[in-house]
């Protein structure tokens, strides 16, 4: 069995490689039980908590576990810590343990960067990014990789982590226009795209600022109470998410518009699986229109782990 650790993930994995098997797996037969998220501790504000993500295949079975533990830097440890365990899927032999932190920053930034590549508008120039964290230059990244953008700007609540990611992106991707900014009406109404990847509690930006053929990406919240986006967002949006079994459980943006009525689980247009499929129903999914705004929910799969791990897996193997 291998054990393959960060620095092997992070030299394996590309998004030209990564985004095809993803569309791939998730346009195929695969199984995906529904996450167990266990709260270590209910009640306590910390929130620490440990994780399990199942999956399988018609070639690698895979469980990712991690723990959160949001307090974890006032001691000088990482926040969250994840290993995933791939089996072969004929005999159950154990194959791999991959390395799972860094895989989930490839894995979140590419299922969004797939999203956006069915749901943005194909003429997409201006990228609005909100977060200032690890996953924040892995999210602008898979985007680029997926759309001409020739300008991002990004906004966070820490002005000199703003400062640090604008330029050390500009140093590496010179020919893109980086700058800060702030969620106003002019920002935020000039986006073709919004990718969000942060701890907010409450929606980053009124919906009604956004123009029409917007996409919105999602990435940050997994709180039943808490949301990245506003029900004005959410309204005006054609919605497709990850895994419907998952943002239903947890996902604020989606489940508060449901309690205050004015959107139903049956109004969601499709998951990841649904648009990488060739056609469902015998329709095509996707943007229909220039003019209409999509969104997209994603609170993580483990389909998308046992993917990236497995994809780590094989190119590891390659080399031995």
């Amino acid at each position: 069995m291998k054990i393959i650790d960060k620095q092997q993930v992070v030299t394996s994995l590309n998004y030209d490689a990564l985004l095809p098997a993803l569309k791939k797996s998730f346009g195929g037969s695969f199984s995906m039980p529904r996450r167990q998220v266990f709260e270590l501790a209910p009640g306590d504000p910390a929130h620490n908590a440990f994780a399990v993500l199942p999956a399988w295949d018609e070639e690698v079975i895979g469980v990712k576990s991690f723990t959160y533990f949001p307090e974890n830097a006032r001691d000088g440890f990482d926040s969250l810590y994840s290993k995933i365990m791939l089996f072969d899927r004929r005999h159950g032999v154990p194959l791999a343990l991959v390395d799972g932190t860094s895989v989930t920053l490839w894995r979140t930034s590419a299922v969004s960067a797939l999203a956006a590549d069915f749901l943005a508008r194909p003429d997409a120039k201006h990228l609005v990014f909100f977060g200032t964290g690890n996953l924040a230059s892995y999210m602008i990244k898979a985007h680029l990789s997926v759309r001409d953008y020739n300008k991002v700007t990004i906004i966070g609540r820490n002005a000199d982590k703003v400062s640090s990611l604008v330029a050390r992106l500009s140093e590496e991707l010179p020919d893109i226009s980086f700058v800060s900014g702030a969620s106003t009406q002019e920002i935020i109404s000039s986006a073709d795209t919004i990718s969000c990847a942060t701890g907010s509690p409450e929606p980053l930006f009124n919906g009604d600022w956004l123009s029409p053929g917007t996409h919105v990406d999602l990435i940050g919240n997994h709180h039943a109470h808490c949301r990245e986006c506003d029900t004005a967002t959410l309204v005006r949006s054609r919605v497709y998410v990850d895994s419907k079994t998952n943002v239903l459980n947890e996902a604020g943006e989606l489940l508060i518009p449901i309690a205050e009525g004015v959107f139903e689980a049956e109004q969601i247009c499709g998951e990841m699986a649904d648009l990488c499929a060739s056609q469902v129903g015998g329709r095509t999914l996707g943007r229909k229109s220039d003019e209409e705004i999509t969104l997209f929910k994603s609170v993580g799969t483990a389909l998308s782990d046992l993917v990236a791990a497995n994809l780590v897996y094989k190119l590891a193997a390659r080399f031995d």
